[in-house]
């Protein structure tokens, strides 16, 4: 098992420059709540800034939603899931990412529930450094996007009616 950092204080989330002008595309995106042993939620830390998320990617072409979720939570955390679930659906035209190529695009993101199916927590050492069963109680303590921690929130909720907005 993956040992996480604790953080006694919470830290600030490393903010990279903020989008300038409008988003110029938006790209569908899907991310996936596990929940383990004990109520632990699996989260990967990302390469690039050392974020934690949940597991997830972009929406290839040619493939469905959750066709993306499965396969995002096998290569960025070496996991294979069945999807549950919808979580919500979340598109706050607010919230502008800067892709790798410096495109800015509008937040489109389904995240789903999923069942895990065995394995060890891994991650693919190109997107994701890491990845790990995270104890709620560690979850303050971790760097996480705002947006994201309002997903896990969520998540976590565990209501029969998905987010939409």
């Amino acid at each position: 098992m993956t040992t996480i950092e604790r953080v006694d204080r919470p830290r600030p989330v490393p903010t990279p420059q903020p989008p300038t002008g409008v988003a110029t595309t938006v790209a569908p995106a899907v991310f996936v709540a596990v929940r383990g042993w004990g109520g632990r939620l699996l989260l990967v830390q990302r390469c690039d800034s050392g974020v934690w998320e949940m597991p997830g990617r972009r929406v290839s072409i040619g493939e469905t939603a959750v066709e993306a979720a499965v396969r995002g939570t096998a290569e960025r955390a070496g996991m294979p899931v069945l999807v549950t679930g919808v979580v919500g659906l979340f598109t706050d035209p607010r919230v502008l990412l800067r892709d790798a190529d410096g495109v800015v695009c509008q937040q489109f993101a389904v995240l789903f529930r999923a069942r895990s199916l065995g394995g060890v927590p891994r991650g693919d050492g190109r997107v994701t450094s890491r990845a790990a069963w995270v104890p709620l109680a560690d979850l303050p303590g971790l760097v996480v996007e705002p947006y994201e921690r309002r997903w896990i929130v969520e998540a976590l909720a565990q209501e029969e009616a998905p987010h939409l907005g």
